[in-house]
């Protein structure tokens, strides 16, 4: 049944002005990973000012979720797209990565330059075995959400020996997992089905500026025209930037190699931004060496403290890469900001096509089960991946040295305590682990 709260009166029309105050104050906010992000936009955008409706959100979302790439920032530039034409889809994305993305460049410089003081290194201390916790949570999360048969389950397990038994590089793990989905969505379309909202359980705030039966608006219409032009601006810009870094730096330079990998990186994201962090670790530490396997622990533990899309910590592996290697010279600071910016514009380019670009045609093609039957397996491998990314900093966190670290290991175990029985959120816990490790420090020091 849909509950009914009455609000008869339709909102008035948004100016492209109150939206960009509002996104701006989204980009402050989002604490909470996607799923707190997509709550705070339901709560503002769906209840309380009624822009858009239950039905069309939660089309939006199913959209974004099946896409590569943040699904928060995706779900912020379709709203954006469809409320204001492309210049407020741009609008929204921008804004909700850019305060993040300042924050990130302050924390890691702060963590370059002082990261060696006792305070800060008693807070890291903490934080890090937290971090483990987390990405358990994050693979139990998704793992209930995606994993929901034998065959699915069988995948799962099957991508979580392939990357940590085998080292078989993540692209691979993704392309193998489609072409299984692909195959499946054909022979066992049974086992292969997107989940999704059931419409009987939707709620109606009220009427809502672009309602249920609210009409596409007329930039929301596929045609190949839009489509193509789209693409090509897309190219074009991303092309040029690449050009531009390869140019002035170099084609093997630090900064061209940025925008090349995390161009990439961007087209691994299905399941968000602990499906591609072992991606992230195997260019970003093992095969270009920008920063140290503890240097991206510690980068992903400052990632959780900071709002906006988690993926933002390719803007610290930026910052720390272009930092050690130098860019600028002497001049670290810039070389780290422009490291920082090169990472995010390249990362979050491809979600800004996929909305602009291909949005009307993707949702029109997806309830087609073959067209989803691969989205469905990459979902199942990225719940393999993200456990062996656990394994991973787990390794790093617990056993750094010969002896195992036991502080550590009972600061992890409590943090999955507080996350699995007790519900706690992630900001909350991190805040807390971050006081243990200041205080053990200073007991210990």
């Amino acid at each position: 049944m849909t509950t009914i709260i009455a609000r008869d009166k339709q909102p008035a029309p948004v100016s492209l002005a109150e939206a960009f105050w509002y996104w701006l104050k989204l980009g402050f906010i989002s604490f909470g990973g996607p799923a707190g992000q997509i709550a705070l936009m339901h709560t503002e955008l769906v209840e309380r000012r009624r822009w858009i409706s239950e039905q069309r959100f939660l089309h939006a979302l199913n959209y974004c979720m099946l896409l590569p790439g943040p699904e928060a920032t995706q779900l912020a530039i379709y709203i954006g797209w469809l409320m204001h034409k492309t210049r407020g889809g741009i609008m929204a994305g921008v804004l909700f990565v850019l305060p993040s993305l300042l924050i990130i460049v302050a924390l890691a410089w702060i963590y370059l330059v002082y990261g060696s003081l006792p305070a800060v290194a008693g807070v890291l201390y903490g934080i890090k075995p937290a971090i483990v916790a987390v990405v358990l949570a994050a693979a139990w999360r998704i793992g209930t959400r995606s994993l929901k048969n034998p065959v699915l389950i069988a995948i799962a397990v099957l991508a979580f020996l392939a990357i940590a038994v085998l080292a078989i590089p993540f692209p691979l793990i993704v392309l193998t997992a489609a072409m299984i989905g692909m195959l499946g969505g054909r022979l066992l379309p049974k086992y292969f089905q997107v989940g999704g909202h059931h419409p009987g359980k939707q709620v109606s705030y009220g009427l809502a500026l672009i309602d249920d039966n609210t009409p596409p608006p007329a930039h929301a219409v596929f045609s190949w025209t839009g489509l193509a032009k789209v693409a090509l601006v897309g190219l074009v810009l991303g092309g040029g930037a690449w050009l531009v870094l390869a140019q002035h730096f170099g084609a093997h330079g630090t900064l061209a190699q940025m925008g090349w990998f995390f161009t990439k990186a961007a087209m691994m994201t299905f399941g968000g931004a602990y499906a591609v962090l072992p991606y992230v670790y195997q260019g970003g530490v093992e095969h270009y060496q920008w920063l140290t396997a503890t240097q991206m622990i510690d980068g992903l533990a400052l990632g959780e403290t900071t709002p906006g899309p988690l993926i933002m910590i390719v803007a610290f592996v930026g910052f720390v890469g272009a930092w050690t290697h130098q860019v600028f010279g002497a001049n670290v600071l810039l070389a780290g900001a422009v490291g920082a910016s090169v990472a995010t514009f390249f990362t979050f380019l491809p979600s800004f096509l996929f909305i602009l670009a291909g949005g009307p045609m993707v949702e029109a093609t997806r309830d087609n089960v073959r067209m989803t039957a691969p989205l469905t397996a990459i979902s199942a491998a990225v719940v393999g991946v993200i456990v062996s990314l656990a394994v991973f900093f787990g390794r790093h966190v617990f056993f750094a040295s010969i002896v195992p670290d036991w502080t550590a290991i009972a600061i992890s175990a409590a943090a999955c305590i507080a996350l699995f029985r007790f519900k706690v959120g992630t900001i909350k816990l991190i805040a807390a682990c971050a006081l243990a490790g200041l205080v053990l420090s200073y007991w210990h020091g």
